[in-house]
């Protein structure tokens, strides 16, 4: 009885938080969660065609609606309304059309009403729109690229990406960029990788975008026109940068926080991948990944301890980042952060960063940052390599790509 009870409660509850319309179609969104549960199972043949049916169930929904519009908008009497959708729809109530009043429910629960500017031509466009079911299409692109089936998973993605207005979560479209360059990155496709990662950045980071204009403004008033791969990376740059390289890791770390988290990831991968091709610009994406890494990582000591302050030892006069080998033990007794850090590839941006200072002329801050990986025994590769690199500095060396 009590079970009963419970069933009758929860199905309540459900009837209420989805709309009514949902139910006299397909459930493609059932199909969609099911395949997820077959997919983290390892059942990707059936994930595969869960996801197939979500898509095609989707579409068919969508595309009955979108007729449901059209037969209504062809009606004499409402072509001579015109384009005025709340008349069109009250129309469609008034005169019992509840196929067409049905798409029109749906369509305000996927986008709000206003959108719309009270065109009925606008709303019939909306519905169509709603026929692509980019979530659908990611699952797929994720069955194929477990499978190993590259080309089919970077298709998917991108076709994923093309519908991201259509995205449920809107951040998710950042996650779809990031898969494609990863794809790319696997397949050695090194520019398209390298014009995705910028899309993401001239997207998201607005330091990062803000400042290019403002140094390009600057030295397009001095009257000489100056290319802008030759012009000053950045004003909000030029000053980090020579506070890096001036005085030294700690200070640097102590004058700026910077926790933009969705463009890290983008730094850092652009960086690794100018470094090893010799490219002088990577040192300013490993500086901002560094700095975002940092910062997420003493905000979270601050939240944790609220006396915590990474602040400069000033008797330190040799730049021998004391304060970053202390912020290392505080990270290593804290697992959260320690998890973060192995997630971020922290060591590796560390050495990376002084390789690309080391290779840019500024040895002595390289070799501070090479000092304080030599003191970490748990950076593994990268600590082996820091202490290899004080014994004998050398630039690393150059890698061709394809």
């Amino acid at each position: 009885m009590k079970n009963n009870k419970f069933a009758r409660l929860w199905l309540t509850l459900f009837l209420f938080t989805f709309p009514l319309s949902l139910f006299a179609q397909n459930p493609w969104w059932l199909s969609l969660e099911y395949g997820k549960q077959r997919f983290r199972s390892g059942d990707y043949g059936s994930a595969l065609m869960l996801f197939e049916d979500a898509r095609r169930d989707r579409r068919s929904m969508y595309e009955q609606m979108e007729r449901d519009l059209i037969n209504l908008l062809s009606i004499g009497e409402v072509r001579r309304i015109g384009d005025s959708l709340d008349r069109v729809e009250q129309y469609s109530y008034d005169r019992r059309y509840t196929a067409a009043s049905a798409a029109f429910e749906e369509l305000y629960y996927r986008i709000p009403k206003s959108s719309l500017n009270n065109s009925a031509n606008a709303a019939l466009a909306a519905i169509g729109k709603l026929k692509d079911y980019p979530e659908a299409e990611y699952w797929i692109g994720e069955v194929y690229r477990v499978e190993g089936e590259l080309p089919l998973a970077l298709s998917q993605y991108r076709r994923a990406y093309a519908m991201r207005d259509n995205l449920e979560d809107s951040g998710f479209g950042t996650a779809l960029q990031y898969k494609i360059a990863d794809i790319l990155r696997t397949r050695m496709e090194y520019n398209e990788m390298e014009r995705t990662l910028l899309s993401i950045i001239t997207s998201l980071d607005t330091l990062w975008i803000n400042a290019d204009r403002a140094s390009l403004n600057t030295i397009s008033s001095g009257g000489t026109s100056v290319p802008y791969e030759q012009a000053s990376a950045s004003f909000a740059r030029a000053a980090m940068t020579r506070t890096l390289e001036n005085d030294g890791v700690d200070r640097f770390l102590e004058m700026y926080r910077y926790n933009n988290s969705v463009v890290e990831q983008a730094h850092r991968l652009l960086g690794f991948h100018y470094v090893v091709a010799g490219r002088p610009s990577a040192q300013d994406h490993l500086m901002f990944a560094f700095l975002i890494q940092n910062t997420i990582i003493i905000d979270e000591l601050m939240r944790r301890q609220f006396d915590f302050r990474f602040t400069t030892v000033r008797e330190n006069r040799e730049n021998q980042a004391r304060n970053l080998i202390e912020l290392s033990e505080e990270i290593n007794r804290n697992p959260v952060l320690v998890s973060y850090i192995e997630e971020v590839e922290y060591y590796r941006t560390a050495y990376y960063l002084a390789a690309s200072l080391y290779r840019n002329g500024k040895t002595s801050i390289a070799l501070n940052i090479w000092s304080f990986l030599a003191a970490q025994p748990r950076a593994g590769e990268w600590y082996s390599r820091a202490v290899n690199q004080l014994r004998n500095p050398h630039t690393e060396p150059i890698v061709e790509m394809p």
